[in-house]
């Protein structure tokens, strides 16, 4: 499962996307050419080495705060809002598609801290199901509204990450059930890392048309 893209990254390059460019984001207001130059080189290694990112980042923790786990930390940065995936549309239908996505991520990036709240963490997957038919619903809003993502090429482009975002989801679905019988929660956070990287490439796919 590969994310269309400038480094054409997978799920293990989420790190590059959550946690490295949201730096270089900030770094572009004190040096431009900087955080261009080392956007453009990390681009590139995560290109030929899909999980670059994921080591260098792993090795700094290691490094500085070895109880950090990378896996939640990642979870709990998900809500970043990164302006690679905001839609910059003004339309009702694109403001609302923007909304809805960051709402899902906000509320899976909860789950480390409520894990052990029991009843916390039953409603958290509750508004999980109703932020995932709600984003569902306002993509399909943004099809229906707009001639351009009707285009066959267009369409069987989007039909598909749909496709793979509603598989994501229902993983989710599934890992959670497992979850409840084995009590691997570290299996939950990893399927959220794919249902937030799902609805990023969404957001991608869609940004570009």
């Amino acid at each position: 499962m590969t994310m269309d893209g400038e480094d054409g990254s997978t799920v293990v390059s989420l790190p590059l996307h959550i946690i490295l460019f949201p730096i270089l984001d900030e770094l572009q207001h004190t040096d431009l050419s900087a955080a261009q130059t080392l956007r453009a080189a990390f681009s590139k290694v995560e290109q030929k080495n899909p999980g670059f990112s994921q080591d260098f980042v792993n090795g700094i923790l290691k490094n500085k705060s070895p109880s950090v786990d990378l896996t939640e930390s990642l979870l709990k940065l998900a809500a970043y809002d990164s302006e690679e995936y905001r839609i910059t549309r003004r339309e009702p239908e694109f403001t609302r598609l923007n909304e809805q996505a960051r709402r899902l991520k906000l509320i899976l990036a909860r789950l480390p801290d409520e894990a052990n709240d029991r009843p916390q963490f039953l409603q958290t997957i509750k508004d999980i199901a109703s932020a995932i038919k709600d984003l569902l619903e306002a993509v399909n809003v943004v099809f229906k509204n707009n001639e351009a993502f009707r285009r066959p090429e267009h369409k069987r482009a989007l039909d598909q990450h749909k496709k793979e975002f509603i598989t994501s989801s229902k993983n989710f679905s599934i890992t959670l059930k497992s979850y409840f019988k084995d009590g691997k929660i570290q299996s939950v956070y990893v399927s959220a890392i794919h249902l937030v990287h799902q609805t990023n490439t969404l957001l991608k796919m869609l940004k570009s048309i």
